[in-house]
Order: structure tokens, then sequence, then C-alpha cells
């Protein structure tokens, strides 16, 4: 049993016949990350892959145990909140576009894990409220707050003691993560390295306010990077 993120019917659960034989024509395309073309037909109880042949493997993902397994957590992020037949068309560019940018290694793992999530849980239907204060209305402060519980952000006037402080630069990377109208350019931003850490820590833990269920490929891929 596989499971496949497709542009019109989102997630499908499909049966890959002879899985297990070296002689099967559809194995490498029916591996983990392999983003390709897919045949099925609708058996007695499930779908079957007939046929399928791969565009992408992402090849360099297994060169690197800490990519591999960040990719490994974007894959199960996917099967949380992604959603059979409904179209998931912007939900595949984002996972395919943060896989491309893992294996090219060209920007911080730390920034593309960050503006993953908090982009996916937008597409899942998580969006925060981060136009302005949620109390006062002010759109900005030189220091803000994000309120992980309640999806919202605080000025520096109006925080609450559980709330995350923010730079303001943090804020308006967080916009521009989840306002940003082409989901190819949600990684194209740059922050300082301490910036980049208050990112993660709000965007992890907002995901994980909202996400219910063990993610056990996150603790993996903390238990990783926690050691280095």
């Amino acid at each position: 049993m596989v499971t496949l993120l497709s542009d019109e019917f989102g997630l499908i659960k499909a049966f890959v016949r002879r899985a297990k034989s070296y002689k099967n024509q559809n194995l490498s395309s029916t591996s983990l990350f392999v983003y390709g073309e897919f045949k099925l037909y609708k058996g007695k109880d499930a779908y079957v892959i007939d046929n399928a042949s791969p565009i992408e493997v992402f090849f360099d993902l297994r060169s690197d145990i800490e990519r591999l397994s960040l990719a490994q957590y974007f894959a199960q992020l996917i099967y949380y909140l992604g959603q059979e037949e409904q179209p998931s068309h912007e939900m595949l560019r984002l996972v395919l576009n943060a896989l491309h940018l893992v294996c090219r290694g060209s920007k911080s793992l730390k920034l593309i894990k960050a503006a993953y999530e908090m982009r996916l849980l937008c597409l899942g239907g998580y969006m925060p409220n981060i136009l302005a204060c949620y109390r006062c209305g002010a759109f900005e402060s030189d220091r803000m707050y994000f309120d992980v519980q309640e999806g919202c952000i605080y000025c520096k006037d109006c925080f609450r003691n559980n709330a995350i402080t923010a730079p303001l630069g943090v804020i308006t990377a967080i916009r521009y993560i989840c306002l940003t109208e082409d989901v190819s350019k949600v990684f194209s931003f740059k922050l300082s390295d301490d910036n980049i850490t208050v990112l993660c820590d709000i965007c992890e833990k907002y995901l994980l306010s909202r996400v219910e269920g063990r993610l056990t490929t996150l603790e993996f891929y903390k238990g990783l990077t926690n050691n280095e």
C-alpha cells in the first residue's frame, strides 16, 4: 500500500502489485519521495497502480541522513493535513519545492522547515490571524508577539504572557509565508540566524498545537539535529 498526493484528487491510497519483487516495473516509481505519473484503476476494495513512470526521484536525499529525515517529516505532515478527493495543487507544489531545496542544499534547512510548516498549515485550514494585533489592530511595532494557542499576534502594548516574543522581521516573514500568492516563492526570503531560530520555534509550536497525533518523524529529526 502506498499513499499518493495527487494534483486533482488529493491523497490516494493504492496497492502496488508484486511490490516485493525486484522485477516489478513499478518498483522505482512507487518508492518514497518519487514524483511521477501514475495510472490507477479502481479494484474491488481499493485503487491499484497499473503503471507508473518517475519524473523526479530526489535521489540526493538518500546521501544525507538529516535531509532524508526532514523529507520524511514533510511526508508525514502531508499525511496528516492532506485530504482525500480534494484538489491539492498548491500542496503538491509546496512539497515538491521543499524537497527540491532540501536536495540542493542552497538554503538553511531550518528556514525550509519553518516555511513549509506554516504554509502547509495555511493550506490545511489553519492560517493564523497575522494581519494586525488581535486586540488593538496595530499593524506593527518593533517587537511583537505570536500566540500559539490562539493563532494570532499582539503588538508590544497588548502582549500576553504565554505568547512568543518575535522581532518585527519574524512577523514580516510569517506574513510573507502565509500570504504570498505564488507557493513556489514561499521560501524566497532571508532572516538572520537568530531570527530563523525564533521563526522555527513559532512555526513548530503552532503546528504541534494544531496537528493531532504523534509526529515520530519530527522526533527523529530533532534527535539528529539536537546532537550536533
